[in-house]
């Protein structure tokens, strides 16, 4: 019986031994052992490094190289060019020196707005002292005319611009500055496209017991376009 156990248990040593050794000889070596292997574990060396040659990290915030555009995007060298930014178009410089000339018939644009303007600025009575001064003016030009105011008469001007004329200035300027006097005499206190020197009651009156040389003085103080002026004499 003892016999028999041994060899029984023998047997089947010998029969696991094979098996195993059948095992071992028909295993083969993966080809691609080693791609995708296991990445470090969480505090073990190498956490978190990128591995080398597949999808390589990009320079993070800080470090050498970051927001450089990567070789090999676009074309070689290839830069992005900055997106245009809006600009603010400068101001109308004022042009300066004197506005061109116009017949008064020319102005017949302004003369409707002349007249409806001065129905309520000059004094009762005044009446119109030659013809209209009419020019085409581009910001900050002037137009003269020269004018003799007769002693113990008031006078008014008044002006009017069309769009776009958005300033209007008249004044009296002496021909012949008196000493102790600025060369302005009298000048409008309005605001906008019209203006009114001498606005009544309060005509301009001339000072002295002579005739007095002016020039009436139109000025585009902003904008462009056409200006009409007419003096009237009471």
């Amino acid at each position: 019986m003892l016999s028999r156990a041994l060899i029984a248990g023998a047997a089947g040593v010998i029969v696991l031994a094979s098996v195993a050794g059948c095992k071992k000889s028909g295993e083969t070596q993966d080809p691609q052992a080693g791609y995708q292997q296991q990445q470090p574990g969480y505090g073990q060396p190498g956490y978190g490094q990128q591995q080398p040659g597949y999808g390589q990290q990009q320079p993070g915030y800080g470090q050498p190289g970051y927001g450089q555009q990567q070789p090999g995007y676009g074309q070689p060298g290839y830069t992005p060019q900055p997106a245009p930014t809006a600009t603010t178009p400068a101001p109308q410089p004022s042009a300066g020196g004197a506005a061109q000339p116009l017949d008064p018939a020319a102005g017949a644009v302004v003369t409707p707005i002349l007249t409806q303007v001065a129905s309520g600025a000059i004094v009762a009575g005044s009446k119109p002292l030659g013809s209209a001064l009419v020019g085409n003016f581009q910001q900050g030009q002037k137009l003269q005319s020269d004018l003799s105011l007769s002693p113990g008469k008031c006078y008014t001007v008044v002006a009017v611009g069309v769009p776009t004329v958005t300033e209007v200035n008249v004044q009296f300027i002496a021909t012949t500055p008196i000493p102790g006097m600025t060369p302005s005499l009298a000048a409008d206190q309005d605001q906008g496209s019209q203006a009114v020197l001498g606005r009544a009651p309060n005509c301009y009156k001339n000072p002295f017991p002579m005739a007095l040389p002016v020039k009436v003085e139109i000025t585009a103080a902003a904008g462009s376009g056409i200006i009409g002026a007419q003096v009237y004499e009471k």
